[in-house]
C-alpha cells in the first residue's frame, strides 16, 4: 500500500512540476497572468451591480464636451493609411466607422505592451506595430483608432470603462462614433478580435444604450470580430457588464490628446461620469467627477 501511495505522489509531484514549467514558458516577456477572478460565470452578478448603482443626473458641473479638428493633420493621416480605400467616398457614417475599425482590429493584435510607444499618435502608433511589437492594449488601439476616425471626417472620441469593484484594475478602453444620421453615439471595439453590440433592431449601440439594456433587461445583440458567427458572445456580454459601472473621457479631444511631445494645446480636462453615491477609486483626485450624464453623452 505504501508503495502504490508513493507512486501516486510521485505522479502528482511529475504533473505539478511540468505544471510549473508551463506557466513559467507562458511569462516569456509577452503573456502576463492575472489573479483577479474571471468574468466567466458572472453576468448576472455584474448586471445586478449595475441595477443597485445610484442614478445619473444635472449637478453643478459646466461640461462642454468637444471635438477639434485639424485638416492639415487630417490629410497627413488619410494619405499616410490611404484611408480612402477603406470605404466608398458616399458612404455613411457607420459604415465608414466599421471599416476603420475592422482594419485596425485586423492588423493590431491585443498585447499589454512590454516597451511603451514613445509617441501616442495614429502614425508612430502603427509604426511601433512594424518595427518594435506587433501589439499593444486597449488604450492604444482605441487612440489609432480616434485618429483614423477623426481623419476620415467623422466625430469620435475614446472612452475609459470602469468597473464597480475599487480592487479591480482591469478596465477597458473603447471608441465611440457619432451617428448624425441617427442622431445618436455608437460604441466600436478594435481590441481582442474587435466587436459592436446591437439592440434587436440591429441598431449599432452607444455605451449608455448599453449600460441601460443591461439594467432594463432589453436584448443585447455582440457581434465579435464585427461577426454575427463570432466566438464567445456571453464573455463579451459579461465583461461589458462589469466595465459600464462607471465612465472617463477627455472633456476636449483631438490629435496628439495623450503624445505630449507632439501637442499643440494643453490635454484639458478629465471628466469622470459616476452614478450618485459612488466614491470608489478614489475618483476625486483629479479630474472633474460628475453625475450628468445628459452632459457627458451630448451630441458632439
Amino acid at each position: 500500500m505504501k508503495k502504490v501511495l508513493k507512486v501516486i505522489w510521485g505522479i502528482f509531484a511529475v504533473i505539478g512540476i511540468l505544471f510549473t514549467i508551463r506557466i513559467l514558458l507562458m511569462l516569456d516577456g509577452n503573456t502576463t497572468i492575472s489573479i483577479y477572478p474571471s468574468t466567466k460565470g458572472r453576468f448576472s452578478e455584474f448586471v445586478e451591480q449595475l441595477r443597485k448603482s445610484g442614478s445619473f443626473g444635472k449637478d453643478t458641473a459646466t461640461l462642454e464636451m468637444k471635438i477639434i479638428q485639424d485638416t492639415v493633420r487630417a490629410k497627413e493621416i488619410r494619405e499616410y493609411f490611404q484611408l480612402d480605400k477603406l470605404y466608398d467616398a458616399d458612404s455613411d457614417t457607420w459604415t465608414k466607422a466599421l471599416a476603420i475599425g475592422k482594419f485596425v482590429a485586423s492588423n493590431v493584435p491585443h498585447d499589454n505592451q512590454q516597451i511603451e510607444p514613445e509617441h501616442r499618435n495614429a502614425i508612430d502608433l502603427w509604426e511601433y506595430t512594424k518595427n518594435v511589437a506587433p501589439a499593444f492594449n486597449c488604450r492604444l488601439h482605441s487612440i489609432l483608432t480616434f485618429e483614423l476616425m477623426l481623419a476620415a471626417g467623422l466625430d469620435a472620441r475614446y472612452v475609459t470603462c470602469r468597473p464597480e469593484d475599487r480592487y479591480d484594475n482591469d478596465c477597458h478602453v473603447v471608441n465611440e462614433v457619432w451617428l448624425p444620421e441617427l442622431g445618436k453615439w455608437a460604441m466600436v471595439d478594435t481590441d481582442m478580435g474587435g466587436h459592436f453590440f446591437s439592440g434587436e433592431d440591429g441598431v449599432p449601440l452607444s455605451l449608455k444604450e448599453i449600460r441601460d439594456h443591461y439594467i432594463s433587461g432589453e436584448k443585447i445583440i455582440p457581434y465579435p470580430q464585427f461577426r454575427k458567427d463570432g466566438k464567445k458572445k456571453r464573455d463579451h456580454l459579461a465583461y461589458m457588464a462589469k466595465n459600464t459601472y462607471w465612465f472617463e473621457c477627455w472633456e476636449t479631444l483631438s490629435y496628439y490628446q495623450e503624445d505630449a511631445e507632439n501637442r499643440v494645446r494643453e490635454a484639458g480636462r478629465y471628466i469622470k461620469l459616476v452614478p450618485s453615491g459612488f466614491d470608489g477609486f478614489d475618483i476625486n483626485e483629479g479630474g472633474i467627477v460628475t453625475t450628468d450624464a445628459e452632459a457627458f453623452w451630448a451630441a458632439p
